[in-house]
């Protein structure tokens, strides 16, 4: 009875036990390897159920070999072993060897996160990568660069048969080859042109180029680009000497070269009164268009600085003048009604009743029911009755908040609050209580 229940809790647990991280590792094509030829180690990183963190691959260092990781986005993997199904991730190592012989690669250690039982789960795995011979070609050339594919082309900005004296010619050469990175690519050899001047800008490398090839397939590799500008000062025929591009073709197993023809530069002389660059040497006297322009730059100069002292002096004043300016414009009688009327519609009643109050205040009366009176308007005594009734007595009437907005017009030109029979109980300068004797 005891071994039976051993037996069913080991098959029960076995899965569970089973279902550990794993890793694996192979070479693309370790066939016929020479120096220089990128090899490519792929491996493959599984864990159980799926990924919570992904694989960290890390570099690693080889003795005549230089060793990168691969920009392309991992490959993702699925696979079922012993019924347990498997997330994995696919990366690849590019491996370039320097020198012909064998060459080990080390064990790495790849660290990842993976579920268990619903728990994420932290885990490391070891991988030992394949090694691989590298054989020595009698037809690769002293400076090894392998590659698939290399075609080298060029451009010009202009015909360069049809130049002037003076004109720059700019010359763009672009190299691109498979199964290789950019930085491996040698520079390009442009050799001397006698008459010419020549200025070679910096290169620009470039990987994962894609490059239409026959038909509508398209080729991804690395590129390598080169500028160069020439410029001459005299007229004649000058030539650009050819371009050969040594490399080593992996497919075919032997050394090749792409090359560039020769090409021919005409150069006439720049026709009269066309203007031409100035030289070095040269130095143009300033006509008087000039020397007005300059005097006319001056004399602006000169006011700027003069106004910027005179905002430095008095910045109270006129930070205070500016200040003014923009509350005059912010309250003008319509902007005022504007916003009287939006707190109307849309505003708490309390709001509106203080709102009303510095209107009235700001044309001049006392109290804003001698504002009401003094514009002889029922429908809007109607409402600011209602208006009052509903904040201080009780809210048995509905205050119609559109009639109230529409009663309210902008004060008429010269108008002045009429006055009273009787004066204010609080005398003011205004309206003192005592007058004069």
């Amino acid at each position: 009875m005891r071994l039976l229940v051993l037996l069913i809790g080991l098959l029960a647990c076995g899965p569970g036990f089973a279902a550990e991280p794993f890793a694996r590792a192979s070479i693309e094509g370790a066939e016929g390897i020479v120096p220089g030829q990128q090899v490519r180690v792929v491996v493959d990183v599984f864990a159980p159920d799926f990924f919570t963190s992904p694989p960290q691959f890390p570099l690693f260092d080889v003795p005549d070999a230089l060793v990168t990781l691969s920009d392309d986005r991992g490959q993702n993997l699925v696979q079922t072993i012993d019924g347990v199904q498997y997330s994995g991730i696919r990366r690849s190592y590019a491996v370039v060897p320097e020198k012909a012989g064998p060459f080990q690669l080390p064990v790495v250690e790849i660290d990842l996160g993976f579920s268990s039982n619903g728990s994420p789960v932290k885990g490391m795995v070891k991988v030992t990568l394949p090694s691989f011979d590298v054989g020595a070609s009698s037809r690769q050339a002293a400076m090894p660069f392998a590659a698939r594919g290399l075609t080298m082309t060029q451009s010009f900005d202009r015909d360069p048969a049809s130049l002037k004296v003076g004109d720059a010619l700019v010359r763009t050469i672009v190299v691109f080859a498979e199964d290789t990175q950019a930085m491996l690519m040698p520079p390009v050899t442009l050799g001397d042109a006698a008459g010419l001047a020549r200025y070679v800008k910096p290169p620009m490398l470039a990987d994962g180029v894609g490059q239409r090839g026959i038909g509508r397939t398209v080729e991804t590799g690395s590129t390598r680009t080169e500028t160069v500008v020439y410029t001459t000062s005299s007229e004649g025929s000058f030539l650009l000497p050819p371009i050969s591009y040594s490399w080593f073709d992996v497919d075919g197993h032997d050394s090749a070269a792409a090359t560039l023809p020769a090409v021919k530069l005409v150069v006439a002389q720049a026709v009269t009164g066309e203007r031409l660059p100035p030289t070095l040497g040269d130095k143009p006297a300033p006509s008087s268009g000039i020397k007005r322009s300059l005097l006319a730059v001056l004399l602006l100069g000169a006011i700027d600085i003069a106004v910027a002292f005179f905002v430095w002096r008095r910045f109270a004043d006129v930070r205070a003048a500016m200040n003014a300016f923009r509350d005059l414009r912010r309250n003008t009688p319509r902007r005022r009604l504007r916003r009287l009327r939006t707190v109307i519609g849309v505003g708490p009643e309390d709001a509106i009743y203080q709102a009303l109050q510095d209107w009235s205040r700001r044309l001049g009366f006392r109290t804003l029911s001698a504002w009401v009176v003094a514009q002889g308007n029922s429908r809007l005594a109607a409402q600011v009755a209602i208006l009052e009734r509903r904040l201080f007595r009780s809210r048995d009437m509905q205050l119609d908040r559109a009639a109230l907005a529409s009663a309210i017009t902008l004060p008429r030109a010269g108008g002045r609050p009429p006055k009273r029979a009787l004066p204010d109980l609080n005398p003011t300068a205004e309206d003192p209580l005592l007058r004069p004797l």
